[in-house]
């Protein structure tokens, strides 16, 4: 089984798992942490979450941003077997991920992480045929 943990500074893990609740229905794979919001050790909630690891269980953390402290901090758990870390995360990247079965490959990660990439954009106002006042009537 593959396992999540999503850690951030502030509440934007728990605003990402709040996302997936919405669009998902649920987000049971994902464990999350908001970082520096309280007394809480970030070090405390991976240990814990990794008490709950299997010897045959794949792990992915994901942290919001690389060289933060986050990341650094989960950084020190990717001496646990089957754990890889992935920083920058986006709403995309999350979804992705955690829809996918079984064990998720590097080639699969590397690939989801692309279209989360391509999730980020400028967005242009494009001409249409009609005006907005035509289509409110």
């Amino acid at each position: 089984m593959t396992k999540f943990f999503l850690s951030s500074h502030g509440h934007l893990a728990s605003g990402l798992a709040s996302s997936l609740d919405i669009l998902l229905g649920g987000h049971d794979k994902v464990t999350v942490f908001d970082a520096y919001v309280d007394e809480k050790s970030l070090n405390d909630a991976l240990d814990a979450f990794f008490q709950t690891v299997g010897e045959d269980d794949q792990v992915i953390l994901l942290s919001d941003m690389y060289g933060g402290s986050v990341n650094s901090t989960m950084y020190t758990y990717l001496e646990h077997p089957n754990t890889t870390l992935i920083a920058g995360v986006n709403l995309a990247l999350v979804i992705g991920l955690t829809i996918l079965e079984g064990d998720i490959s590097r080639e699969m990660l590397e690939s989801v992480i692309e279209q989360s990439k391509d999730a980020i954009r400028i967005v242009n106002l494009e001409e249409s045929e009609t005006t907005q006042e035509d289509d409110l009537f």
